[in-house]
C-alpha cells in the first residue's frame, strides 16, 4: 500500500472514527489505523448534555445524520436499540466511611448523598455508551463513507521527509505497511502512538494526586434502589441508579454505570496510599475483595456480581503529554492527556477537539498545518484547567460536605456551557468548564485555597463559609439553581431556574420563557 493520504488517523475508538468521517465528508483521503480489532473493550462510557449536543452539531454540520439517534436516550432506544447503551439521568453520589455501612441521612442529605439531574425526563436523557458496540458501529460507518481502514496494524516508525510527507512504517495482519500522509492525528489514547514514537516527555498534572484504578464489566450488580440501606422516603429528582452512580470515600471513589443489557461497568480510582492498603499492585481479585470488605454496603451491592471480563489494573491513571501538536501532527485530547473521570469529562473534551480540528480542515490542509500549534496549546490549556478542578475535587472527598459544595463549580459550568451553546451564544463561554470566565475561575481558586483549612477544621462555621463562597463564585453562571441549601443536595431540572438566570445568557425572562416553551429539548 503506497498511496499518499491527506490524513492518517491512528486509533479507531469513537474519537478517531468520528474525525475520520468528518475529514472524509470534507473531501480528504483518510487512512484509519487500528492496533486491535472491533468489537473491543474500551473505558470512557458516560456522556453528558454537552457531549450529546456537540455530537448532534457535528452530525448536522458534516451530514452525518446517522449519528442523530445517539444524541438522546429516547431516540436511541427507538431507532437503534440493537446498539447497547444505558440511561443516564444525572450524577448520583453516596458517601461511605471505611469499615462502616452506608448511613442515609434523609434530613441532612449533604452528609451522605448528592443528586444532580442532567435532564427532566428519560426521553431526552444522556447515555452510557457500551463502547464495544458504539465504537464498532462508528468504524463500520467510516468504512461505508470511504475511509480506508486497517486493523491488526502495528506502526513501528514514522519519518517526515523534506517535502513534508510522513512516511509510515509497520505491519498489518499479513504484510508490511508502508504508506504516506500529509498529516497524522493520534487518537490512540493515553501514552499512545505519537507520544511514544516522538519520544515526548510526560508532564505531571500540577497538584493532581497520583491515583490507580481497578475495573471491569459485571452482571448481577444490585440496584441501590432495591437495597434497604439506600431507601428513600420521598421522591428523588430521578431514579438514583439511572445515572452515573458514584460511591465516594476518603482517598477515592467508585463508579457504577448500568447498560440496558444487564451489564454494569464498575471500578474504583484510589490514591496510591489506599491502593497500597488494598494490596495493589498484586493479586487483583484479592484487592477487589478487600475493597468490598472495606465498604460493606458496596460489598452488599456486589455480593452476587460476576465479572464478564478480567479485572483491569491501571497503575497510574492520570497522564499529560508535554505537547499535543507539532509540525504535521496533532493529538486528540484523549491522546494528549487523561484526567480522572470523576465528572465524565473525557468524552466532551475529545469531541471539542474533533470540532476544532474539523473547523481547521474546512479551510484546507494547509490551514490545519498552520493552526495545529494553537490547537495543541488550547488543548493542553483545557486539560490543565480541568485537572486543576478535578484534582481539588479528589482532595475534597475526605469530607463529603466539602465535596458537595465544590462540585457545584462543575455543574454550574457544565449547565451554563450547554445552554449557551444551545442558544447559539458560544461567545459567552469558549473553553471547557468555563476556563475563559475569569470571575468564575478566580472564585474557584479562592475556594481551592480555603479547602484545606475547612477539611482540617470542619466546624459548621467553616463549612458554611465555604458553601457561601462557592455560591457567590458560581453566581455568574448559575442558571440551574445550584448551591441552594433549601434543595438539600437534590437538584432536579427546574426550568424556572433557567428563566430566573436569563440575564446571564443575555436574554430577558420573557425571551427565555418563549424559547423554552417551543423547544423540544426540555
Amino acid at each position: 500500500m503506497n498511496p499518499v493520504y491527506d490524513l492518517a488517523i491512528t486509533g479507531s475508538g469513537f474519537g478517531g472514527s468520528l474525525l475520520a468521517m468528518v475529514a472524509t465528508r470534507l473531501g480528504y483521503r483518510v487512512l484509519l489505523l487500528e492496533r486491535s480489532q472491533h468489537p473491543r473493550f474500551a473505558i470512557g462510557e458516560s456522556t453528558s448534555p454537552l457531549t450529546n449536543l456537540i455530537l448532534e452539531q457535528l452530525a448536522l454540520r458534516y451530514n452525518l445524520n446517522f449519528l442523530m439517534p445517539f444524541t438522546t436516550y429516547g431516540r436511541w432506544q427507538k431507532e437503534r436499540p440493537e446498539i447497547v447503551c444505558g440511561l443516564k439521568r444525572g450524577f448520583t453520589y453516596y458517601a461511605h466511611q471505611t469499615g462502616q455501612p452506608f448511613i442515609n441521612h434523609p434530613d441532612q442529605r449533604q452528609q451522605s448523598q448528592l443528586m444532580v439531574a442532567a435532564s427532566p425526563r428519560d426521553e431526552i436523557a444522556d447515555t452510557h455508551w457500551l463502547r464495544s458496540d458504539f465504537d464498532s458501529f462508528l468504524v463500520d460507518r467510516a468504512i461505508e463513507l470511504g475511509v480506508d481502514y486497517l486493523d491488526h496494524t502495528e506502526v513501528a516508525a514514522i519519518e517526515r521527509t523534506a517535502d513534508g510527507l510522513w512516511q509510515i512504517f509497520g505491519t498489518t495482519k499479513s504484510a508490511p505497511l508502508h504508506t504516506s500522509a500529509r498529516f497524522i492525528i493520534d487518537a490512540t489514547g493515553p501514552r499512545g502512538l505519537l507520544h511514544r514514537l516522538l519520544h515526548l516527555p510526560e508532564v505531571e498534572l500540577a497538584g493532581f494526586p497520583n491515583t490507580q484504578a481497578l475495573f471491569s464489566h459485571f452482571t448481577d450488580v444490585r440496584r441501590c434502589d432495591s437495597m434497604p440501606q439506600f431507601e428513600i422516603c420521598v421522591s428523588p429528582p430521578y431514579t438514583p441508579d439511572d445515572a452515573a452512580l458514584h460511591h465516594t470515600f476518603h482517598g477515592g471513589w467508585m463508579w457504577v454505570l448500568r447498560f440496558g443489557n444487564g451489564v454494569t461497568s464498575a471500578g474504583f480510582s484510589v490514591t496510591d496510599e489506599v491502593a497500597a492498603e488494598l494490596g495493589l499492585p498484586g493479586d487483583l481479585q484479592a484487592a477487589w475483595d478487600r475493597f468490598m470488605a472495606r465498604y460493606p454496603t458496596v460489598g452488599s451491592q456486589f455480593q452476587e456480581a460476576l465479572p464478564i471480563l478480567p479485572l483491569i489494573y491501571v497503575p497510574r491513571l492520570s497522564y499529560r503529554s508535554s505537547r499535543a501538536s507539532g509540525q504535521g501532527w496533532a493529538m486528540l485530547p484523549s491522546a494528549a492527556a487523561f484526567i480522572d473521570p470523576l465528572f465524565s469529562t473525557g468524552i466532551p473534551l475529545t469531541l471539542l477537539g474533533i470540532e476544532r480540528l474539523g473547523v481547521l480542515l474546512e479551510k484546507g490542509i494547509e490551514v490545519l498545518e498552520e493552526g495545529s500549534e494553537a490547537y495543541g496549546i488550547n488543548t493542553l490549556a483545557e486539560v490543565d484547567s480541568t485537572a486543576e478542578y478535578i484534582g481539588a475535587s479528589l482532595r475534597s472527598l475526605s469530607n463529603f460536605r466539602v465535596f458537595s459544595a465544590f462540585s457545584m463549580f462543575y455543574f454550574a459550568a457544565a449547565s451554563y456551557s450547554e445552554m449557551a451553546r444551545r442558544l447559539d451564544k458560544r461567545h459567552l463561554v469558549t473553553r471547557f468548564l468555563a476556563a475563559d470566565r475569569s470571575e468564575f475561575r478566580a472564585g474557584m481558586r479562592r475556594s481551592i485555597e480555603l479547602m484545606p483549612q475547612v477539611i482540617a477544621d470542619p466546624t459548621e462555621h467553616n463549612l458554611a463559609a465555604l458553601e457561601r463562597q462557592v455560591a457567590d463564585a458560581i453566581a455568574c453562571l448559575n442558571i440551574a439553581g445550584l448551591a441552594d441549601p433549601c434543595k438539600g443536595n437534590w437538584y432536579g431540572v427546574d426550568l424556572q431556574d433557567v428563566v430566573d438566570g436569563a440575564s446571564l445568557l443575555e436574554m430577558t425572562p420573557q425571551e427565555m420563557t418563549a424559547t423554552i416553551s417551543v423547544a423540544d429539548w426540555v
